[in-house]
């Protein structure tokens, strides 16, 4: 219920809470003056309507003797004074008791001033903590992914070590491998040399046909190395090279010679079993070479090269053979692989892979819109959030403004404005 106030001089009455404003103790400064004001006017009406009774009571007792005279003025003076003194004491306890009921108002008004900065107060540090806590959890988030990004590398790290170390370990054991497979060639050499020595230059020749045959073996396991045998007509084996899916690709003839002098003959008659054997390449391994030769080389279409260089020219001309074969095969299916790559393109089997391809592409870019579009909502949120809270302090800081002034309270909390802070 509102309290009311009457006002002493025209008796309008009005509620308490009107007066409490922005002005309010300039308001009580100016109520107090003007009401002392009117008690003045007040005290000097009723002085002059008692000089008028004085005037009136003269001119009555004027006729009456001079004792009578006296006590009446005695009389008026006392009641003149009593008067006086009721008048002052009425409008004095009338002010003490506004101005009573206006500090008990100021009282109120300074109290819901200091809750509401109070609570002002709250919020703001609520606010923070808030803000503080949703910080932390960002930064609490950020370590974590950092984290399991450092367990990722060092996993991947682990892994490429051990790769790393299988390989190593299958390195070392081919390594091994063919060193033993080198040991045995080079123990195997020796013996069959120690024999040769020892038999007679037919032997040491047949003993050099079957080293070439087992050099040629285990350089190339995947072709076939076949001798012919004492008696036949040919050269002394056959290489029938076969590429990584088995496919016959050429054929190596070898002869091979183990005498002091060379004859110009072996290679005519290598030529003719390279004829007849439908061989691509024929190859003489000897110990001596042709007058006009001194290293390997190649004379009237037939390669001459030592044991020792037979395992390299024997790599070099399959490798040859195989790049022919492959040249030729490429050029003779040239028009059916196109046909075969066509079919391909425009059968179903490409069709529902590409389809895979197509489905898991528009799911990534799918889910990546989903993702965006829900950051989004969440900013638009939280922007309406920020601008509620901007609004309600934009509300309570009006208020307080309005009730305890514009200087006395700083409430900014936007970027442009200073910070916020209450004095």
């Amino acid at each position: 219920m509102a309290t009311m106030i009457k006002c002493p001089s025209c008796s309008f009455e009005f509620p308490l809470e009107e007066a409490l404003n922005d002005e309010l103790k300039d308001t009580i400064e100016k109520e107090k003056a003007d009401l002392r004001q009117k008690m003045a006017f007040h005290i000097q009406a009723k002085e002059n309507e008692f000089k008028k009774q004085e005037a009136a009571l003269q001119l009555q007792l004027l006729s009456k003797d001079k004792e009578i005279d006296e006590k009446l003025l005695i009389e008026k003076n006392k009641l003149q004074q009593e008067l006086q003194a009721s008048i002052r004491k009425s409008v004095t306890n009338d002010f003490e008791n506004q101005l009573s009921l206006l500090k008990q108002a100021d009282a109120e008004k300074d109290e819901k001033l200091k809750e509401a900065q109070r609570k002002e107060l709250d919020y703001l540090q609520k606010e923070q903590a808030l803000q503080i806590k949703e910080e932390e959890l960002q930064l609490t988030l950020q370590r974590q992914l950092m984290a399991e990004r450092e367990k990722l590398k060092e996993q991947l790290q682990k892994e490429e070590i051990e790769k790393t170390s299988i390989r190593e370990q299958e390195f070392q054991l081919r390594e091994k491998e063919l060193l033993k497979q080198l040991d045995d060639q080079k123990k195997l050499a020796e013996e069959m040399k120690r024999k040769a020595d020892q038999g007679s230059m037919q032997l040491q020749g047949e003993v050099q046909e079957l080293l070439l045959e087992e050099i040629l073996k285990s350089t190339f396991p995947y072709d076939t190395v076949s001798e012919v045998g004492k008696g036949v007509r040919g050269a002394d084996c056959i290489q029938t090279v076969r590429n990584n899916f088995g496919v016959e690709a050429g054929k190596i003839i070898y002869e091979s010679k183990r005498t002091k002098d060379f004859s110009n003959e072996w290679i005519e008659k290598l030529k003719s079993d390279m004829r007849i054997l439908g061989a691509d390449v024929a190859i003489i391994v000897t110990q001596t070479f042709p007058k006009d030769m001194d290293r390997f080389g190649e004379k009237d279409g037939v390669y001459i090269c030592t044991f020792s260089e037979v395992r390299s020219v024997a790599l070099l001309l399959r490798n040859g053979l195989l790049k022919i074969y492959d040249a030729k095969k490429s050029q003779d299916n040239k028009g059916d692989k196109m046909v075969m790559l066509y079919d391909y393109l425009t059968s179903n089997e490409f069709g529902e892979q590409w389809n895979a391809i197509r489905e898991g592409f528009m799911n990534m870019k799918l889910s990546i819109q989903r993702e965006r579009d829900t950051m989004e909502k969440l900013w638009k949120a939280r922007e309406k959030q920020l601008e509620k809270v901007l609004l309600n302090a934009a509300h309570i800081k009006g208020s307080v403004e309005g009730i305890a002034g514009a200087d006395a309270v700083n409430l900014s909390i936007s970027d442009d404005e200073e910070p916020l802070l209450l004095d």
